[in-house]
Protein backbone atom coordinates (compact mmCIF):
# COMPACT_ATOMS: atom_id res chain seq x y z
CA UNK A 1 0.00 0.00 0.00
CA UNK A 2 1.41 3.40 -0.92
CA UNK A 3 0.67 6.76 0.69
CA UNK A 4 -2.14 7.67 -1.73
CA UNK A 5 -3.91 4.38 -1.05
CA UNK A 6 -3.44 4.89 2.68
CA UNK A 7 -4.96 8.39 2.44
CA UNK A 8 -7.94 6.93 0.53
CA UNK A 9 -8.45 4.23 3.17
CA UNK A 10 -8.22 6.70 6.06
CA UNK A 11 -10.64 9.10 4.36
CA UNK A 12 -13.12 6.29 3.76
CA UNK A 13 -12.91 4.77 7.25
CA UNK A 14 -12.93 8.13 9.03
CA UNK A 15 -15.58 9.61 6.74
CA UNK A 16 -13.39 12.67 6.14
CA UNK A 17 -12.03 14.36 3.04
CA UNK A 18 -8.88 13.08 1.37
CA UNK A 19 -7.25 16.45 2.00
CA UNK A 20 -7.90 16.23 5.74
CA UNK A 21 -6.72 12.60 5.78
CA UNK A 22 -3.50 13.56 3.99
CA UNK A 23 -2.86 16.48 6.37
CA UNK A 24 -3.51 14.22 9.35
CA UNK A 25 -1.02 11.63 8.13
CA UNK A 26 1.62 14.31 7.49
CA UNK A 27 1.03 15.74 10.97
CA UNK A 28 1.42 12.35 12.67
CA UNK A 29 4.61 11.42 10.83
CA UNK A 30 6.22 14.85 11.20
CA UNK A 31 5.41 14.81 14.93
CA UNK A 32 7.00 11.38 15.32
CA UNK A 33 10.08 12.61 13.45
CA UNK A 34 10.36 15.69 15.70
CA UNK A 35 10.24 13.50 18.81
CA UNK A 36 12.98 11.24 17.43
CA UNK A 37 15.17 14.19 16.38
CA UNK A 38 14.97 15.54 19.93
CA UNK A 39 16.30 12.17 21.18
CA UNK A 40 13.12 11.03 22.88
CA UNK A 41 11.02 7.98 22.14
CA UNK A 42 7.29 7.65 21.58
CA UNK A 43 5.20 4.67 22.67
CA UNK A 44 1.78 3.96 21.21
CA UNK A 45 0.07 1.27 23.31
CA UNK A 46 -1.11 -1.67 21.23
CA UNK A 47 0.97 -0.54 18.23
CA UNK A 48 4.63 -0.13 19.16
CA UNK A 49 7.51 2.10 20.14
CA UNK A 50 9.55 4.48 17.99
CA UNK A 51 13.04 5.23 19.27
CA UNK A 52 16.56 6.13 18.15
CA UNK A 53 19.25 3.44 18.06
CA UNK A 54 22.98 4.06 17.83
CA UNK A 55 25.03 1.98 15.42
CA UNK A 56 28.58 1.73 16.70
CA UNK A 57 31.53 2.68 14.52
CA UNK A 58 32.94 -0.27 12.63
CA UNK A 59 35.29 -1.28 9.86
CA UNK A 60 33.72 -2.08 6.52
CA UNK A 61 34.92 -3.28 3.14
CA UNK A 62 34.59 -1.36 -0.13
CA UNK A 63 33.10 -3.99 -2.49
CA UNK A 64 34.78 -2.52 -5.59
CA UNK A 65 38.33 -2.08 -4.31
CA UNK A 66 38.25 -4.52 -1.35
CA UNK A 67 39.80 -1.69 0.65
CA UNK A 68 38.98 -1.44 4.36
CA UNK A 69 37.05 1.68 5.32
CA UNK A 70 35.98 3.13 8.64
CA UNK A 71 32.22 3.53 9.05
CA UNK A 72 31.43 6.19 11.68
CA UNK A 73 28.89 5.84 14.47
CA UNK A 74 25.37 6.76 13.30
CA UNK A 75 21.92 7.22 14.78
CA UNK A 76 19.02 5.43 13.09
CA UNK A 77 15.28 5.31 13.72
CA UNK A 78 14.03 2.08 15.30
CA UNK A 79 10.54 0.63 15.61
CA UNK A 80 9.61 -2.15 18.01
CA UNK A 81 6.13 -3.57 17.50
CA UNK A 82 3.83 -4.17 20.47
CA UNK A 83 2.77 -7.65 21.43
CA UNK A 84 -0.86 -6.86 20.54
CA UNK A 85 0.15 -5.85 16.99
CA UNK A 86 2.27 -8.98 16.55
CA UNK A 87 -0.57 -11.20 17.70
CA UNK A 88 -3.14 -9.49 15.47
CA UNK A 89 -1.00 -10.27 12.42
CA UNK A 90 -0.69 -13.99 13.21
Amino acid sequence: MNKAEFVDKLAEKGKITKRLASESIELVFSSIAEVLVSGDEITIPGFGKFSVAVRQARTGLNPQTKEKINIPETKVPKFTSAKALKESIK
